[in-house]
């Protein structure tokens, strides 16, 4: 047999393999479509039997969201990034588990373990030019903290301005980790927050946090006559997130997986390491 009809044959062979592959592929990517979709159903039909309506599109739209325990650690290079964004050149100084940023034209950053940061700047260093909103979105940029949920309130008449922003990682709300920003006349003075940085993997476990459980989980304590805190009649919507937490002295934390559920009486959390359920304000 020539060569050239060995290789025609080990083509079609290796095409004939290619195709029953992407069968394969397609045929438990169908499969797993029906059983997520089964699985919305019967949620939502649970949760109605309970006496709380939910729309299952709801549901599908975080039915993905499978999330994972992740790892964090202190990066000093992202520290670094947030101080030159609010202070411009500065002085940094080792205080152990402290690094302090110092420019004296413009103020001082402090930086602790767990993420944990405080900037105080002199008047009139950074202005909002006018607009709030536009000003924090474009320090929050140049600051390379991913977050969701900027809102701005006024207090003490016009002469305060308060923004207060959601970190985020990967797209999904840390949600007990916040970047707040206070103006007063216009002047940024004080900026407070907890970044997310050096995320890895944290356990090499098939777990992961799911929509349903959550959910059902959220129906018990509903149900619950000892939990008068938690009712509602209707779910608005849910979130899929984390809740970061302080696992070492030098920075080291983890994400554990949570879920935000919005309802017709206010916003709870649940966090799905402890299955514990509160109400947020």
């Amino acid at each position: 047999m020539s060569g050239s009809k060995i290789r025609n044959i080990a083509l079609a062979a290796l095409l004939l393999v290619n195709l029953l592959f992407l069968y394969v592929i397609i045929d438990d990517a169908a499969e797993d479509s029906r059983v997520q979709r089964e699985a919305v159903e019967n949620i939502s039909a649970i949760l109605s039997a309970g006496g709380v309506s939910i729309n299952p599109d709801d549901i599908a739209v975080v039915s993905d969201g499978m999330l994972r325990t992740m790892r964090t650690t202190r990066v000093p290079e992202v520290e670094e990034i947030i101080a030159h964004a609010l202070l411009g050149e500065a002085i940094v100084t080792d205080r152990g588990i402290i690094y302090v940023y110092e420019n004296p034209q413009m103020g001082r950053a402090e930086f602790y373990s767990g993420g944990v940061f405080s900037v105080s700047l002199l008047d009139g260093a950074v202005s909002n030019g006018g607009d709030t909103f536009g000003a924090v979105s474009l320090l929050l940029s140049e600051m390379q903290i991913e977050a969701m949920d900027l809102v701005i309130s006024v207090h003490e008449g016009d002469s305060v301005e308060r923004a207060l922003a959601v970190v985020a990682y990967d797209g999904s709300r840390v949600f007990n980790s916040f970047v707040e920003f206070i103006f007063i006349y216009g002047s940024l003075r004080y900026v407070n927050g907890r970044y997310v940085a050096g995320v890895e993997q944290a356990y090499e476990s098939s777990y992961i946090s799911q929509v349903s459980s959550a959910l059902l989980a959220f129906l018990s304590a509903v149900r619950d006559y000892d939990r008068p805190d938690i009712s509602c009649y209707e779910i608005f919507e849910i979130q899929a997130g984390f809740l970061h937490r302080v696992a070492g002295t030098f920075g080291e934390g983890l994400l554990e997986p949570a879920w935000q559920v919005i309802t017709d009486n206010g916003r709870f959390l649940i966090d799905d390491t402890t299955r514990e359920i509160w109400r947020l304000a």
